[in-house]
């Protein structure tokens, strides 16, 4: 479980497993510019997900990944968002290697989440 508070005017303290996220505004939206954007975050999400699931594998199949980069930008909101993933992988790798990574990274928790129909049930305490 994820849970936010109010930190101070338009900051977000998130925690999740004691770890702490701020997430706030930029000065041109009223803020303090004190952390990334919740699309921030949500676009960082897939991004990280995708290269932890990567390298998870790589590792498994003894593949010599050494990096992966990976760029994600929300290119369009609405009834059908879209989203822009850019990766590049770093390492001695075969045409044959890259390909499966690639396969992998549509496999990344994060992805399927994303792609599928999100019903959010809110309860106010």
């Amino acid at each position: 479980m994820i849970t936010g508070v109010r930190k101070e005017d338009l900051v977000a303290q998130i925690t999740a497993r004691g770890h702490e996220i701020i997430s706030g505004l930029p000065a041109t939206l009223g803020g303090k510019d004190e952390g990334p954007t919740p699309h921030e975050i949500f676009e960082a999400s897939l991004s990280a997900c995708t290269i932890l699931t990567v390298q998870m594998y790589a590792k498994r199949k003894g593949i010599k990944l050494e990096s992966a980069n990976v760029d994600v930008k929300i290119v369009k909101e609405g009834p059908e968002s879209v989203l822009t993933r850019e990766i590049s992988f770093v390492g001695d790798l075969s045409e044959e290697e890259r390909a499966r990574l690639a396969e992998i990274a549509e496999k990344c928790p994060i992805h399927k989440l994303m792609e599928s129909q999100i019903k959010i049930e809110t309860v106010i305490k």
